[in-house]
């Protein structure tokens, strides 16, 4: 089968060589820049230079491919999704936009293409337990992820390194979040409500809201639902002060004579120091709790995942846990596991008990592996 991965980047490149382990795939990655494909052909992967912002360069850089995986920054990701599905072809995406999938579900219905989205580790893993929960349940009552990819060193000013997308760091700082509580959607201010919590291994992190649950807040019926991105504390303050003083804006202003957008100011200061350097590793620290009845009786379902940077391969945790979760997904339909057509958010994977477990079998034999608790309430 022949397998195009749209975006060498750090999870791209990691998924490309995870999927080139399999003798029965032949993998390709496109992406524009010439360094990425450089590094990717010297571990011997077929590459192809191509600028993905471009439909029609989208259009032929999968025409001869079975199946496609996106990893694409998320500013990009609708319309790649969208040309991949106008090019007839089943994809795989990771590649976290804003805009709503479903509105591309008619068309990969009309097209009768496979289309699972936002397939990482949260959203993707957290949407996949609760897709299975909800299954197997009579009813759940709350849902809750917490999840963060951290260095593995903390290290002035920020303490934070971004390990995937930081262009997308910064999305999740200034989208409102929504969630729901008691039955109602909420929307506050991303960055709001910090708590600390603790995890084995790792210590107090803060935790604050951000907009993860996505799909989920209209493809499950749960009365309250939330979504925090984990970060170590005083992160969220240092943001906070960014964002309300203007240094995320996105309306240009005049500075020395010239029109800027604050935004890509910041960006370019920041994206240095957020960095990952040689020799620096990160983990990837996830909390998901379930809370829900069967047959009469209530119980407190948890999943709990601390991974850590892989020094045998050197690829980051963020890469392995988003990146993973997606060629687990690729190889789920690639096997014909999985055929619903249309737009597929994880929680539909997760109905599936056979390709709920095929999913948590592939992590695990990477040494992705969840400990899982039930709790009597």
């Amino acid at each position: 089968m022949k397998i195009v991965v749209l975006g060498g980047g750090r999870v791209g490149s990691a998924m490309a060589r995870d999927l080139a382990r399999d003798p029965s795939f032949e993998v390709t990655v496109v992406d524009a820049s010439e360094g990425a494909l450089g590094r990717l052909a010297d571990w011997g992967l077929k590459t192809q230079q191509a600028d993905l912002a471009d439909a029609a360069a989208v259009k032929r850089a999968v025409q001869d491919h079975d199946l496609v995986v996106g990893a694409v920054p998320g500013f990009m990701g609708f319309n790649t999704l969208k040309a991949v599905l106008e090019a007839d072809k089943d994809i795989v995406d990771i590649s976290f936009f804003d805009e709503d999938p479903f509105l591309l579900d008619g068309l990969a219905r009309e097209r009768g293409r496979i289309a699972i989205v936002d397939c990482g580790v949260a959203p993707g893993c957290s949407n996949l337990v609760l897709g299975r929960m909800a299954a197997e349940l009579d009813r759940v009552d709350n849902f809750t992820c917490m999840v963060g990819g951290l260095p593995a060193v903390r290290t002035w000013p920020f303490e934070f390194k971004a390990v995937f997308s930081p262009i997308d760091v910064i999305e999740e700082y200034t989208r409102p979040a929504r969630f729901k509580r008691f039955g109602e959607m909420v929307t506050l201010p991303a960055l709001s409500d910090v708590e600390p919590v603790d995890f084995p291994g790792v210590g107090t992190l803060e935790a604050f809201n951000t907009d993860g649950l996505r799909s989920l807040l209209k493809t499950v019926d749960v009365p309250s639902m939330i979504e925090k991105t984990l970060r170590f504390p005083g992160h969220a303050d240092k943001m906070r002060m960014l964002r309300e003083t203007g240094f995320f804006g996105t309306e240009p202003v005049e500075a020395g004579g010239a029109r800027v957008r604050p935004l890509d100011l910041t960006a370019k200061l920041l994206f240095s120091s957020w960095q990952l350097g040689p020799g620096e590793e990160d983990f990837t620290v996830l909390r998901i709790v379930v809370e829900g009845e069967k047959d009469g009786r209530r119980s407190r379902y948890a999943w709990d995942l601390l991974d850590r940077f892989d020094r045998a391969t050197h690829t980051t945790s963020m890469a392995r846990t988003t990146g993973y979760t997606c060629t687990a997904a690729v190889r789920l339909v690639a096997a014909g596991l999985y055929d619903r057509k249309g737009i597929s958010p994880p929680e539909f994977v997760g109905r599936d008990a056979g390709a709920y477990a095929f999913i948590l079998s592939e992590l695990a034999a990477r040494g992705i592996n969840f400990q899982e608790t039930v709790t009597p309430l």
